[in-house]
């Protein structure tokens, strides 16, 4: 039988997600024969009878979960916060198993996702160019683009990585900054080439104003120099939620209906496929790569402002 990587989920107080999540990725045929490893994380405040019952509610979903090859629940006791939550989980699950597809409860994915995920984690697990495999392309879908392409600016919203990668993982966000401080082409590299301020994130993250995982992974594969592939279209979207920790807007690009092939895909940054990143984290772009007709928008706007 074919060894799958292990999925690892991380849920908290939403019932719902999680039973879009599990019924979505039921779905892909790999599946049946997938781990599912669930980190569940503990109340921030054990005397609100609403958070503990959502948090138990959602425990008894996994606990009774039956269409994967094996469901691990892990339950904490106490709450970590969504950061430590990923970094003590993917650590500890990478270093058993030396893979891992990484989930959060806000999720559903494509009937292709896994099939996509551990094929490419497969085929570039001994290429050191490759950080991660990503699976949420909100930026350059269509015929005008590669099945699948790589970018420097990794994914969050469904990858995956291997260990000797996630070992190179850097906790510190001021070792960063200082970096980036000194080197003015790594840190327009860091920002998209100037599309997304992420380095106001990570002083953020040195200042002690938010906890983000992300912005860390973000860095270290910057720091190592770094692409991580993307397919075309999508494979996973973001589902709103007033509950999110950071995010609680929609990412829906269309869902991949069929394989998506990793045959052509070449270890570079492509020019038009660049070009098209930098539009969707700008926020100037549609999930086509092409600029949004911003113009009727910017009439009203003035209108209103005189």
């Amino acid at each position: 039988m074919t060894s799958f990587a292990p999925i690892v989920i991380f849920v908290y107080k939403r019932p719902g997600h999680i039973l879009n999540l599990l019924d979505s990725l039921s779905q892909c045929k790999e599946g049946r024969d997938s781990d599912l490893i669930i980190f569940s994380d503990g109340a921030k405040n054990p005397d609100n009878v609403e958070e503990v019952a959502a948090i138990e509610e959602v425990r008894r979903i996994c606990a009774n979960e039956q269409r994967f090859q094996s469901v691990k629940l892990i339950a904490q006791e106490r709450n970590l916060g969504l950061a430590n939550s990923i970094i003590a989980g993917v650590s500890s699950t990478i270093e058993e198993y030396g893979r891992a597809i990484v989930l959060e409860d806000d999720l559903i994915v494509s009937r292709y996702f896994l099939e996509f995920m551990n094929s490419a984690l497969d085929k570039y697990e001994h290429d050191d160019r490759v950080g991660q495999i990503g699976a949420c392309n909100f930026f350059a879908c269509g015929e005008r683009f590669p099945e699948s392409f790589f970018i420097p600016i990794p994914d969050c919203l469904g990858w995956a990585t291997w260990k000797n990668n996630w070992r190179k993982f850097i906790k510190n966000p001021q070792e960063i900054f200082d970096a980036l401080d000194n080197d003015e082409k790594l840190a327009s590299k860091f920002n998209g080439y100037g599309s997304y301020d992420f380095i106001s994130l990570l002083k953020s993250n040195v200042q002690k104003k938010v906890d983000s995982w992300a912005i860390l992974w973000h860095a270290t594969c910057m720091l190592n120099n770094w692409l991580t592939l993307y397919p075309n279209p999508s494979l996973t979207n973001h589902i709103e939620s007033v509950e999110a920790t950071h995010a609680n807007v929609n990412i829906i690009p269309p869902l991949a209906s069929r394989a998506v092939s990793l045959e052509n895909s070449s270890v570079e940054e492509l020019e038009h496929v660049i070009k098209a990143m930098k539009l969707g984290y700008s926020n100037e772009g549609d999930f086509y790569g092409k600029k949004k007709n911003t113009s009727l928008w910017v009439r009203l706007r003035d209108y209103f402002k005189s």
